[in-house]
């Protein structure tokens, strides 16, 4: 892996709890804005790269490391809108735009409890939430500047965001 190349055209990451709507926006977003969409937890799975499997939250841990590696290219390639629940394991030279999907409590409960959540996991993902640690993860990793908190409760909200997203695109050279 080449250290410290930056992408040849804007990438955009997608964050937040595991609930709040990332996978559903990206899909969007790539639609109508030309960006490929890159759901990370997929990409885990389809090459295994799994270290393990976290049993109490019945979740795979990842293996960064091999990950990392195999998106580098990619990444650098640019144009890319990325899906992931954790922002802090890519470079911050990855991304360009950084939007952290946030949930009121009674709608991310709601929609943990369609997908099924353990009642332990689903508190998890809910004391997350409450808490910020995905923005607060966000804040950490990347600029400032360029990380957007957003809500995410309704269809919406979902469409104000792909504008914005939309907007931010052109404004950087990048239309369908």
């Amino acid at each position: 892996m080449s250290e410290g190349r930056k992408p040849l055209k804007p990438n955009v990451l997608i964050t937040g709890t595991p609930g709040t709507g990332k996978t559903t926006l990206a899909k969007v977003v790539a639609e109508v804005t030309g960006l490929v969409h890159i759901n990370v937890g997929e990409v885990v799975k389809e090459n295994g790269f799994i270290e393990g499997k976290d049993t109490e939250f019945d979740s795979l841990i990842p293996d960064e490391d091999a990950l990392l590696d195999f998106l580098e290219d990619t990444m650098v390639e640019g144009g890319k809108v990325v899906d992931y629940h954790s922002s802090e394991l890519f470079p911050e030279r990855w991304f360009q735009l950084v939007i952290v999907l946030r949930c009121d409590t009674p709608v991310l409960f709601d929609r943990l409890v369609a997908r099924g959540y353990s009642d332990k996991k689903r508190q998890e993902n809910m004391d997350c939430e409450i808490i910020g640690v995905c923005l607060e993860e966000a804040l950490e990793s990347y600029s400032k500047d360029i990380v957007h908190e957003m809500k995410s409760n309704t269809v919406e909200d979902q469409d104000e965001i792909v504008e914005k997203i939309q907007a931010w695109c052109l404004q950087n050279g990048i239309s369908p």
